[in-house]
């Protein structure tokens, strides 16, 4: 990584920026929040793609060219946006899931193009609407102070990290942008026609997704997905990604338009067509989920559908529930007592509790603010001396936090888990179904991040936390119909009573 210690001084631009785009609660702080948030991601990828590549970037001809096709995009993307503001969301969860293959320096990588795309114009017609003179509402501080203190914590440990490739990665094109997206959909005028849009977007890529992994398995044919191509050479079955590099990551994004088409199922009273129409739509998911072989997609699933028949349910049939999942746990237990007997712990877990062991010795050498983002494999492999640092990543997002920022910033996430918790409790009272789906997918993101890793790293997991904010930034509920007002008004949010 070059220059390293301009780097760091972007880590600390982009810490500030993260404080000013979610808590102050004036006009034009967040807008230059949002501006130091961009500036600290350029000064990070300015050092990890190298001077010879930005050379190249902006004097070439095509470099140039580039630069000046994605500016454009952005600015004209933002024009509608200045006028139709309630459809930010929209515009971000349609762009949320889609990974362009780009070189970055010497390594391939998988960018999320389309989102920052989205993100910039968002930001960008932000700042307009506040210059022409509307106030967007800010984000309540029940969530804005957590997560600012977790971004800034994750941030100022840049300065110590074991790994700073690895942590600027983070920084650069996760924790900033992701900020920055999230600090702009807070503010974001809400319809009372978005979560019927919301529903129909998530509902509309996992159809594409699940038919395209459908038709993978059927035609043996994978997209940038080298490493699972191989591993599929060796195994009885074929395991499918999609348009996703890895088949969990395809999973996630099957599982949450399912648990979302459920709450839909169990608490929206629509006919009796529309609930057969959708029952269908959640079993083409699930047969292109099959073929995804994740575990954690599949455990997730399961944690999320109990939690929502629990909510949807009466008393008796929860006390059902709740015996029946004591049951299949038990069976499974004994099950897996029998199965394992005599076989290791880590050939039981498929080489997971090596990852827990390795990840445990990081939290014991550095227990109170961790080996700094992004350094937990290096950390993991330079202390068990055991493997290289992509052999030792722990794929368990608590565990990876507990490591790369310690005991401070694990109480910064369990807070800002809590402090969601309660947060989508007051959604719910405002539109129960509406916090109920938001809950469900997040209740399913945490799981999946148990076991797969990759919680902060997913702009889904921003997304609910931001739709969130900004539910309970809005005024309250008016008494006027959702479907009496325009569907694009850029005024008061409207009701979101269904």
């Amino acid at each position: 990584m070059e220059h390293p210690e301009a780097a760091q001084v972007a880590a600390l631009v982009g810490a500030l920026g993260a404080i000013l785009a979610l808590v102050p609660r004036d006009r034009f702080s967040p807008l230059v929040g949002l501006l130091l948030l961009g500036v600290g991601s350029l000064g990070l990828v300015r050092s990890l793609v190298g001077d010879d590549d930005l050379r190249l970037l902006l004097t070439e001809p095509t470099g140039l060219a580039l630069v000046a096709v994605g500016v454009a995009v952005v600015v004209v993307a933002a024009v509608p946006l200045v006028r139709y503001p309630t459809v930010v969301p929209v515009v971000l969860l349609a762009a949320a899931p889609f990974r362009v293959p780009v070189e970055l320096g010497s390594e391939e990588a998988f960018l999320l193009g389309p989102l920052y795309v989205a993100i910039a114009a968002s930001a960008l017609a932000l700042a307009l609407r506040v210059v022409l003179g509307k106030r967007p509402p800010a984000p309540p501080r029940l969530l804005a102070l957590p997560l600012a203190a977790f971004a800034t914590f994750a941030s100022a440990s840049f300065l110590w990290t074991w790994d700073p490739r690895s942590g600027g990665i983070a920084l650069a094109f996760f924790v900033f942008p992701f900020t920055a997206g999230l600090a702009t959909l807070a503010r974001a005028p809400l319809a009372g026609w978005l979560p019927r849009a919301l529903l129909l977007t998530l509902a509309g890529l996992g159809t594409l997704f699940a038919v395209i992994g459908i038709w993978q398995a059927q035609t043996r044919t994978l997209f940038f997905a080298r490493d699972v191509e191989v591993a599929n050479a060796y195994t009885t079955f074929f395991r499918v990604t999609s348009l996703f590099k890895d088949p969990s990551l395809y999973g996630r994004y099957l599982v949450v338009p399912i648990v979302v088409l459920l709450v839909a199922i169990l608490f929206r009273r629509g006919r009796t067509l529309e609930w057969v129409a959708l029952s269908a739509l959640v079993g083409l998911l699930f047969w292109g989920l099959f073929y995804s072989y994740s575990q954690s997609s599949f455990v997730a699933l399961f944690a999320a559908t109990f939690a929502i028949a629990l909510v949807g349910a009466s008393r008796p049939v929860r006390l059902v529930l709740v015996v029946c999942a004591l049951l299949a746990a038990l069976a499974a237990a004994a099950f897996a007592a029998q199965a394992i007997e005599g076989r290791s712990a880590r050939e039981v877990t498929s080489g997971r509790s090596r990852l827990v062991e390795v990840t445990l010795e990081v939290v014991a050498a550095r227990p109170l603010v961790g080996v700094g983002i992004g350094g937990q494999p290096r950390a993991s492999s330079e202390l068990s001396g055991r493997g290289s640092p992509a052999r030792n990543a722990s794929h368990t997002t608590p565990l990876t936090i507990l490591a790369d920022l310690g005991l401070v910033g694990f109480a910064l996430y369990a807070w800002l888990l809590a402090a969601t918790a309660w947060a989508l409790r007051l959604v719910a009272r405002r539109d129960r179904m509406l916090g109920v789906g938001l809950a469900a997918v997040l209740g399913a993101l945490v799981v999946h991040s148990l076991l797969y890793a990759g919680f902060f790293e997913d702009p889904l997991v921003w997304g609910v936390l931001g739709l969130a904010a900004a539910v309970l930034a809005a005024p309250a509920t008016q008494a006027r119909s959702a479907e009496s007002e325009p569907a694009t008004s850029g005024g008061t949010p409207l009701s979101l009573a269904h």
